[in-house]
């Protein structure tokens, strides 16, 4: 077992991108050339799933059957090799294995999730990270919370950072609205407070800025948050792709994450990287993971929110200097660092298995 591969749960590769399939993506790239990697994935049509290590498709089930059932069996029939799940979920009774858990938003804003999904979390996911070697995730405060909440030993615990895709740069072609516009990016799910947003937005006396574009999709599993102040000073553009979200957060003049939960927060790091200043939430991992680098707002007031609005819109010296601020602060992140990361949890387990 110690000579074999290091197996990567493929359950990913069936899903469109979110952060945590980001999160999966780029470590299993930067990963490959530091240690020896297989994915095993479920049959049928797979999502970018290009990384430059090999891809087995096994099994006949899907989504959590397979997980729970074809993969453990699977890794069985070869020997028990270690298994590294980046993507939240694995098989919960098998062992060796390394579990990356993001965050515990579904426990601390159950409304927005569905209730099918809050019980097969709850039954998941504690023997899950019971039986993992080691629990990585992606901030100190998903450390503290998944360590408080699971009863997680702090031993097992390791932070490995988000960081941004090459895909996202200062430099290239900016959408062009007609207009001056503020851009977010997020799942208009309640915890993602859009409603807050909405509302600053339609009551801010801005100068300059005409516009709100959201980006994002709606998973099946959540409630979307109420559009009531919907019109044609906002608009929804549904989800996008890499190069076209690029665009939109070069063309934009500031961006809005008045999120009230995250584990880390990716969209804040990638505007940075763009050059667009930031408007954050003071909460969760926000202040941790962005520093001094943005202006930070009250997510829990809507008339703070209006307020920093306001500033952005008539204010370009503090455009100019969050702008500086974030492109110092997104530089500390690196997909290549987290990789080395993860070499080192999967050398750590290794070792043991060896012993």
């Amino acid at each position: 077992m110690s000579d074999a591969p290091t197996v990567v749960n493929g359950r990913f590769l069936t899903h469109r991108t979110t952060g945590v399939q980001r999160f999966a993506r780029e470590i299993v790239r930067e990963l490959a050339p530091l240690t020896p990697l297989v994915i095993v994935a479920p049959p049928g049509d797979l999502i970018d799933a290009d990384l430059g290590v090999e891809v087995r498709q096994i099994g006949r089930r899907h989504g959590h059957p397979w997980e729970q059932i074809d993969l453990p069996a699977y890794l069985a029939r070869e020997g028990r090799p270690l298994l590294l799940g980046l993507a939240t979920t694995g098989p919960v009774t098998y062992r060796p294995q390394i579990v990356a858990h993001h965050d515990i938003t579904y426990v601390r804003h159950p409304d927005s999730f569905a209730r099918s999904f809050r019980l097969l979390y709850r039954a998941l996911i504690p023997p899950l990270l019971r039986a993992s070697a080691r629990v990585i995730t992606v901030s100190d405060f998903s450390a503290r919370e998944i360590a408080q909440h699971y009863r997680v030993p702090a031993e097992k615990l390791r932070v490995v950072a988000n960081a941004v895709s090459g895909d996202f740069t200062a430099d290239g072609p900016a959408h062009d609205e007609g207009c001056v516009y503020l851009l977010a990016v997020s799942s208009p799910n309640r915890h993602k407070n859009f409603d807050a947003l909405l509302s600053a937005f339609h009551r801010a006396d801005l100068r300059h800025i005409r516009r709100l574009l959201i980006v994002g999709g709606q998973a099946r599993a959540f409630h979307a948050a109420t559009r009531s102040g919907d019109d044609d000073r906002v608009r929804f553009l549904g989800r996008v792709d890499d190069a076209e979200l690029a665009r939109l957060y070069r063309g934009a003049t500031a961006f809005a994450f008045p999120s009230l939960y995250e584990g880390f927060g990716i969209p804040p790091l990638e505007a940075q990287r763009s050059g667009t200043p930031v408007l954050a939430a003071r909460a969760a991992s926000l202040p941790a993971v962005l520093g001094d680098s943005a202006l930070w707002i009250d997510p829990l007031d809507p008339d703070d929110i209006r307020r920093g609005l306001e500033r952005l819109d008539s204010d370009p010296a503090l455009r100019a200097e969050l702008s500086r601020r974030g492109r110092i602060n997104e530089a500390a992140y690196s997909w290549a660092l987290s990789a080395r990361r993860v070499a080192e949890v999967v050398a750590e387990v290794q070792a043991e298995i060896r012993r």
